[in-house]
């Protein structure tokens, strides 16, 4: 493909095809395929990136078609996992660019397996845990990554490189509604266009090698607010992520059997020794009904919905509390 599908860009004076040629170079990790992903990973497919990495461990539902931009109804008729259709949406936007799709839960084995040679990384979660897991691995790395939240009609986002910004723990006490969580409060779209320009904008900011204010941005598009507060001053020497101890908690946590989903009213569980072909003989040998594609198998269970992936992973809907959920996966499976 020639370079006449970004000549816009290119004229662009900040970019030009110096910077063009930049951006062509770079590989870009997007975590979380929601509201937020779905828009920067079209953003950048537009832009011209050499590759992108998509990870997410959810299925597309009718909820998200209000938000979740590239995805359609037959992808949510089809329980199609988001990765799965984002990387055919965005391969008939642009078929130059190489898309890597991972169906999983982030933890510091996929990062420390998939994002060694990233660029950039870009949050598109609703995940506090997850963030923070990020941003541990953001630092010792030295990879920069753009923080993106999103909910009701506000908007927040900011840039971190490590070795030049402050971390996200230490600007953390001066996040808007870090508690909450679209699943929660509801959220509506033109917020979320607002949070993923801005991610774009550093992103292309950084891919290009110009210079990023240190700087949060956030506001109310309901309400017409718009702020930016700088925050170069805000380290602290005693971040346990970029000060003068550091011990990066977050990558040197267990991993556990059982994870409450943020705001998703689901428990996680995983299990490899269960495989899909274990579940299906379960549920036809007990006459429970269920459905089924080549990614994961849907059935109900005790008023509880359980959708399984393939590397025994399962989300058991309709709970927040780890001890219900082990005891229904008990009883299913002893």
């Amino acid at each position: 493909m020639t370079q006449a599908r970004y000549s816009r860009q290119i004229l662009f004076k900040h970019i030009g095809e110096t910077g063009q040629e930049e951006i062509s170079h770079k590989h870009v990790l997007i975590i979380g395929m929601g509201a937020l992903g779905t828009h920067v990973a079209e953003g950048l497919v537009r832009a011209g990136v050499k590759a992108l990495t998509i990870v997410d461990r959810d299925y597309i539902e009718f909820s998200n078609l209000q938000r979740q931009t590239l995805f359609t109804e037959k992808d949510a008729e089809d329980m199609l996992p988001k990765v799965v259709a984002a990387k055919n949406h965005l391969t008939q936007i642009n078929s130059d660019i190489h898309i890597n799709a991972y169906i999983q839960h982030v933890d510091y084995y996929f990062l420390d397996t998939h994002a060694k040679d990233i660029d950039l990384i870009i949050d598109a979660t609703d995940n506090f845990d997850t963030r923070q897991l990020i941003n541990d691995y953001a630092y010792t790395t030295n990879i920069p990554w753009i923080y993106g939240g999103v909910v009701q009609s506000t908007y927040a986002q900011a840039t971190f490189i490590p070795g030049t910004t402050p971390c996200f723990n230490c600007v953390m006490p001066q996040l808007p509604s870090i508690n909450l969580t679209c699943d929660t409060v509801g959220v509506i779209q033109p917020a979320v266009t607002m949070t993923t320009s801005f991610q774009l904008r550093d992103a292309l900011k950084l891919l290009t090698g110009n210079d990023i204010p240190t700087k949060l941005t956030y506001g109310d598009i309901w309400d017409a607010s718009h702020y930016t507060i700088g925050f170069s001053r805000m380290h602290r020497e005693d971040c346990p992520t970029c000060g003068s101890k550091q011990t990066f908690p977050y990558l040197n946590q267990n991993h556990t059997l059982y994870a409450t989903l943020c705001g998703r009213d689901t428990v996680q569980y995983e299990n490899p020794d269960i495989t899909q072909d274990m579940i299906v003989t379960f549920l036809n040998d007990h006459n429970l009904k269920y459905k089924s594609n080549q990614y994961m198998v849907m059935f109900e269970f005790k008023g509880h919905r359980f959708v399984s992936f393939q590397g025994g992973r399962i989300l058991v809907h309709g709970t927040t509390t780890t001890s219900e959920a082990i005891n229904l996966i008990n009883q299913l499976f002893g």
